[in-house]
């Protein structure tokens, strides 16, 4: 049993290299949150369960921006204020997903299209100078010392960062954001199945679950764990990056799942962006 991100579970599903759940071995299944139940490259849940989630939105700082809330992804690719000092995130299906929102494309069902011009989008920022980098988390220091005005970011960083420095500003966009979760699999070979699923099961247990996210500050994928905060930690069961409400919920996105040809080709596209 391992954890590994939306877009390499859809992978390994498409290439059989995990195998389906025994439910019976499993009765907490049942908690699975909703909205994560039927994602698009697994239905139903019966190869991969959330171990936590999250949303991809915009930081900033307001020090650095004048005080601006940044609240959109076109400010963040055109704002002249902003200019060199904006990150976006190494993960494709993240940085990609916004954009693709923010050009009224749905990131649950984009075309090459869809996929070039968001590309072009990113290249024109960086071509303008308004991205000085591309990251993974490690956008956490500069952003807190002000290096960075605004930036891609995952909520359970911001969660962290904002209990040090709590001016820090957090935007999920209006039109949209990105949804995802890092999710335990069983591979084929597995040789002690059954123990794998009593482990997950244990975990889709609300009262350990909100142990979890208590601590790591992600978004519960299990129902019924925030009643259990309310009682032990009632200002993190009331955090909305914890537990959004079904009108955030609503407005979040997916990235599909990609053919393998997909993947390649729009990696190649997103890398050198990245890297060139």
């Amino acid at each position: 049993m391992w954890v590994s991100t939306d877009w390499m579970v859809a992978r390994l599903i498409r290439e059989n290299f995990v195998q389906k759940f025994d439910l019976a071995n499993m009765p907490n299944h049942v908690n699975v949150e909703d909205a994560l139940l039927n994602v698009p490259y697994d239905k139903g849940r019966l190869y991969s369960l959330p171990w936590q989630s999250g949303f991809t939105g915009i930081a900033w700082n307001p020090k650095s921006t004048g005080g601006k809330k940044i609240e959109s992804v076109d400010q963040l690719l055109t704002d002249p204020t902003l200019k060199g000092k904006v990150t976006l995130l190494t993960e494709m299906h993240d940085t990609i997903g916004l954009v693709l929102i923010a050009l009224g494309k749905n990131p649950a069902s984009f075309t090459d299209a869809d996929f070039t011009a968001a590309c072009a989008e990113i290249q024109k920022a960086k071509d303008a100078g308004q991205i000085k980098g591309f990251t993974g988390n490690d956008y956490t220091k500069p952003l807190a010392s002000g290096d960075t005005a605004a930036c891609m970011a995952w909520t359970g960083d911001i969660v962290q960062l904002k209990a040090d420095n709590p001016s820090l500003g957090y935007s999920l966009p209006a039109q949209g954001f990105m949804y995802w979760s890092d999710n335990f699999v069983i591979p084929n070979l597995a040789n002690h199945k059954k123990n794998a699923e009593s482990v997950i099961n244990y975990y889709y247990d609300p009262a350990v679950m909100a142990k979890v996210v208590d601590y790591v500050n992600y978004i519960s994928p299990v129902k019924g764990s925030k009643a259990v905060l309310l009682k032990s930690d009632p200002a993190a069961a009331a955090n909305p990056l914890i537990f959004p409400s079904p009108d955030v919920i609503a407005r979040a996105r997916i990235f599909r799942p990609l053919t393998a040809a997909e993947d390649t080709k729009y990696n190649r596209q997103f890398q050198a962006i990245v890297t060139g």
